[in-house]
């Protein structure tokens, strides 16, 4: 199944994802645009926005990941100052296109969507940090 999202420029006005079996399923989906990594995340899986929330950035972290046998995934790890900061994994498959090396002097925006009074709302969004590691799980801080 394929998702659809409406977007005007990094806002997303529409998506099939909310009420898709994607969601029902209880995954995440990241759609690229303009600049903006915009993960939209299930109902049943709100908690994880207030999670988020402590981290002052994300970081995204692209590469190998040998033990679930793929060659392209994605760890995004948001960054609290914990010992144990908020991280995901996900293969290819999450993402409608996988975030690229941004261009010299640019930075990702990462955001947090969910769905409020039947329509897509932005629960939150941070800076995010692009690298390429040689294999995940990575989990370790910016320069490392």
């Amino acid at each position: 199944m394929s998702i659809e999202t409406h977007n005007h420029g990094p806002l997303i006005v529409a998506s099939s994802y909310w009420g898709s079996a994607i969601e029902a399923a209880g995954k995440f989906f990241a759609s690229v645009n303009a600049g903006t990594i915009r993960v939209l995340v299930p109902r049943t899986q709100r908690a994880v926005i207030q999670e988020c929330r402590a981290a002052r950035y994300a970081i995204l972290s692209r590469g190998p990941w040998p033990d679930q046998h793929l060659e392209e995934a994605v760890e995004v790890l948001w960054e609290d100052g914990s010992e144990a900061p908020y991280c995901w994994h996900w293969s290819p498959e999450t993402f409608d296109a996988l975030p690229g090396e941004p261009e010299p002097g640019r930075q990702w925006v990462i955001a947090l969507w969910d769905l409020k009074k039947n329509a897509p709302h932005k629960a939150m969004e941070r800076p995010c940090h692009w690298r390429r590691v040689p294999r995940l799980p990575w989990l370790e801080p910016l320069g490392e």
